[in-house]
């Protein structure tokens, strides 16, 4: 376990000193502003109400985690996989007293807690911009139902991590890759608004799983589910990922 850990800060570390993780943060900031102005300036100007301060909450996350967050995930996948393939960094950090499997591990940790740190930041400050500007009423139970919305984003988030980290360890390009993924999220979208009936077996629909937590009554079989087919789908992914960057030569 100490091994592990000691690879996951080293993993979190070089996340830390990379600009896109900061630009990332730097952009759903810049969105949260952006709504507000909008929002602001569509009710002063037309007398209009505008969404309210939990309201612009989960607007935020429905754009960006449709957008951004995807995209920027993809981006940090590709840097701590294909980027240190091209780099050859990979090979000194194999060198150390840790073992693939670990360091595999490590590398998607370090992914998902950028995404869990991106999306509390993007829930404190969406919050915090919408009870400034928009204030009035709102319960606990209000509140409560956002933050798990916020926190059950993780999970289909991670599942696109891991599909992307399959790809980075089947491609060397990092461009490659890049292309791969959005190519292959463009297609799954269209898929799924296409074909509607099947749509909740594709990851790019199980995005918007975070509304299932926002319902009066849960709908718990529905959660079930799509909790078993995201883990089912994350099972796989990681395995073969593994699998193929168990037998890479550095």
């Amino acid at each position: 376990m100490a091994v592990f850990q000691a690879a996951l800060v080293n993993e979190i570390e070089k996340l830390y000193k990379k600009k896109k993780a900061l630009v990332a943060v730097i952009l759903t900031l810049a969105i949260i502003v952006i709504g507000q102005l909008v929002i602001v300036g569509v009710r002063s100007g037309f007398g209009v109400r505008g969404v309210g301060s939990v309201e612009f909450s989960m607007l935020v996350l429905s754009v960006v985690i449709n957008t951004i967050l995807p995209l920027f995930t993809a981006l940090i996948v590709i840097d701590s996989f294909s980027g240190e393939f091209a780099a050859n960094s990979m090979r000194i950090t194999l060198t150390r007293p840790v073992s693939r499997f670990k360091l595999f591990s490590a590398k998607l940790t370090a992914v998902a807690v950028f995404i869990l740190t991106a999306l509390m930041l993007l829930l404190i400050f969406s919050l915090l911009a919408g009870f400034l500007f928009n204030a009035n009423s709102a319960s606990l139970g209000d509140v409560a139902r956002i933050v798990v919305a916020y926190l059950m984003s993780l999970l289909p988030l991670f599942v696109l991590a891991l599909g992307i980290a399959l790809a980075a360890n089947i491609l060397r390009s990092g461009i490659s890759v890049f292309f791969l993924a959005v190519l292959g999220f463009i297609v799954f979208q269209g898929l799924g608004m296409f074909f509607t009936r099947y749509s909740g077996l594709l990851i790019t629909t199980e995005l918007s799983w975070y509304n299932l937590w926002l319902a009066s009554t849960l709908p718990l079989g529905k959660i079930i589910r799509e909790f078993l087919i995201m883990v089912g789908y994350a099972i796989i992914l990681f395995t073969a990922g593994f699998y193929l960057f168990d037998k890479k030569e550095f």
